[in-house]
């Protein structure tokens, strides 16, 4: 039974030893770079790929589902939904001190944005859902406004976020060195922190006579997500 339960943490290991090598390959060269040499970053065979994840679409799957949940933890942990007792002023900190460590996974996006079709508009409504989901989790927790269409609102966030960085960094090349891509992203984070939590903390607008004109004159898009926002003080 030992043997058997060896070989299975074996397995394990190398599965994510390969989702992880092919994280890195797709964001390094695109969705079309060789299973080969995924393989040959993993230090595994090209037929154990096949053995794990089926084929090349089951391997995007695994990758996808790895970069959706990485990104769901980081930003429940920010908004003060998952940063235990260190809080989300602390999450966020510890975030932006290791920030070079997400590039693999910013590189990966960029990619999937860049592959277009079917899958990227995949990707793109998971992002959706999950933020979604935090957002509301961040609502009732008391961090984060209510908002009369939680839908709307989450989905112009990831729009912004992954326009922001397909303006920035040339996802449009053949070939993206993660070596260099941690320094950039360093470089971006420092750049946008300050003006994007100022943004998000203190209102752009001095007072709400934009939206009340607005809401007095518009017919909701989504009458059920229209309902008087309360504050949570």
């Amino acid at each position: 039974m030992s043997s058997a339960r060896a070989r299975t943490d074996a397995d394990l290991t190398a599965r994510a030893r390969i989702r992880d090598a092919a994280i890195r390959r797709f964001a390094t060269e695109g969705m079309n770079a060789s299973l080969r040499r995924v393989a040959a970053d993993a230090g595994v065979s090209a037929g154990l790929i096949l053995h794990h994840f089926g084929s090349r679409a089951g391997l995007r799957t695994a990758c996808d589902e790895h970069v959706l949940a990485k990104i769901r933890e980081t930003k429940s942990a920010v908004l003060g939904t998952g940063g235990g007792n260190g809080g989300a002023a602390g999450v966020m900190l510890a975030q932006l001190a290791q920030v070079e460590g997400y590039a693999p996974l910013v590189g990966y996006v960029l990619r999937c944005m860049q592959s277009g079709g079917t899958l990227a508009a995949d990707f793109v409504e998971h992002l959706v859902a999950d933020a979604v989901a935090y957002l509301e989790e961040a609502v009732a927790a008391g961090t984060i406004r209510p908002s009369r269409g939680p839908e709307a609102r989450a989905r112009l966030l990831v729009e912004q976020g992954i326009g922001a960085l397909l303006l920035q960094l040339p996802a449009h090349q053949e070939h993206l060195d993660l070596r260099e891509l941690p320094g950039w992203l360093r470089g971006y984070m420092d750049r946008i922190a300050l003006p994007l939590l100022e943004l998000y903390t203190e209102p752009l607008l001095m007072d709400a006579s934009l939206l009340d004109a607005y809401l007095a004159t518009s017919t909701p898009a989504h009458p059920a997500d229209q309902s008087p926002i309360r504050s949570s003080s």
